[in-house]
């Protein structure tokens, strides 16, 4: 199977049509397998899918056969999710980032399982803070330190969730964590991002 590194580099967020064309080009690409081409077709569907072409993102993704490599199912069940979520069908989605975060943690990928507890944070906002925590325990054990870079961004999500009920405090504690895993494990970006927060806290904080 495809290691994360290897999609990431594919990936880029800010352009999903740049990430389409490169995940297109991949499939064409005759070094890859055929389990790796499901698991790349997974990733075409979620760049698909942020372009709002729900409909097309859901056909391929049906396409796909994810009981032959089961690291591909729990792609599958990931990107389902975050198509329904995305299109307004965030309930629906909740009980497939659930099998995908339980199917993740079976098969010991670390990494999807965090990213499914974290769409569970997004999709499932009434409980959107014991899913981040269970992301954060699940992701500060984690032997894999790509996963472990999940730390910087789910301690920023957290910071913000208790930031908007008005719990500042506790919000500033998230954003230095975050900040700390950031310069341990993380990104120049993730870095930043900790930084900004904890500055637009201070003066929530201050005016407490």
């Amino acid at each position: 199977m495809l290691d994360q590194e290897t999609l990431d580099r594919l990936w880029n967020f800010e352009d999903p049509e740049l990430s389409e064309q490169r995940f297109r080009d991949a499939l064409a690409d005759p070094t890859y397998d055929t389990d790796e081409k499901a698991e790349l077709a997974t990733q075409l569907g979620r760049a698909i899918g942020l372009q709002g072409r729900y409909e097309e993102a859901d056909a391929l993704l049906d396409s796909l056969d994810g009981e032959e490599e089961p690291s591909v199912g729990v792609r599958i069940l990931l990107e389902r999710g975050r198509v329904l979520n995305s299109s307004g069908h965030a309930a629906m989605a909740v009980p497939l980032f659930e099998q995908a975060a339980e199917l993740g943690d079976h098969l010991g990928d670390e990494f999807l399982a965090v990213d499914a507890l974290h769409m569970l944070a997004i999709a499932d906002p009434a409980h959107a803070e014991a899913w981040t925590r269970s992301a954060l325990e699940y992701a500060s054990t984690a032997h894999d330190p790509h996963t472990r870079r999940w730390m910087a961004p789910l301690h920023t999500s957290l910071g913000w969730a208790l930031h908007g009920a008005g719990r500042f405090t506790e919000a500033m504690v998230e954003f230095q964590l975050a900040e700390q895993w950031a310069e341990q494990s993380g990104t120049t970006a993730q870095q930043q991002h900790a930084r900004e927060a904890i500055l637009a806290c201070e003066l929530d904080v201050t005016a407490g």
